[in-house]
């Protein structure tokens, strides 16, 4: 896996990628991020970023998936977004290769979000989609 130091996605900030635990940490993949971008501009709109890198512990304490989950790759991020949107949003993704598709649209507006990555078989099942 490669990671960079150098931001060059002008639709996402380093600071909505990093870990929520205040680490600071923000590694995420080059190609992922191209893939994030290329699927902003598909859908012409802001994309709210609620989860994107998370350390090892924070996964841990945050995700059942422990301190091996896709959001510990650098390969995957949660977008704020309900309805129409995330249904638009998810046509787009699966057509540029996202392979990991997560559903929350249930409850209040400002907790739905879609979980996206571009994980590969064998170290994640894929493709793959899930609900929470």
């Amino acid at each position: 896996m490669t990671i960079t130091n150098d931001w060059k996605w002008p639709h996402f900030t380093k600071q909505e990628m990093q870990c929520q635990c205040g680490c600071g940490a923000a590694q995420m993949d080059p190609a992922f991020m191209d893939r994030l971008e290329e699927l902003r501009k598909a859908f012409g709109k802001p994309m709210s970023i609620s989860s994107g890198y998370r350390c090892a512990a924070h996964n841990l304490a945050v995700a059942h998936t422990g301190i091996s989950g896709p959001h510990t790759t650098g390969h995957a991020v949660d977008i704020r977004i309900t309805s129409p949107d995330a249904w638009q949003l998810l046509k787009l993704a699966v057509g540029l290769g996202f392979t990991g598709i997560g559903v929350s649209q249930q409850g209040p507006h400002a907790s739905r979000f879609l979980h996206l990555d571009d994980l590969t078989a064998p170290a994640y099942p894929r493709p793959w989609v899930g609900s929470y």
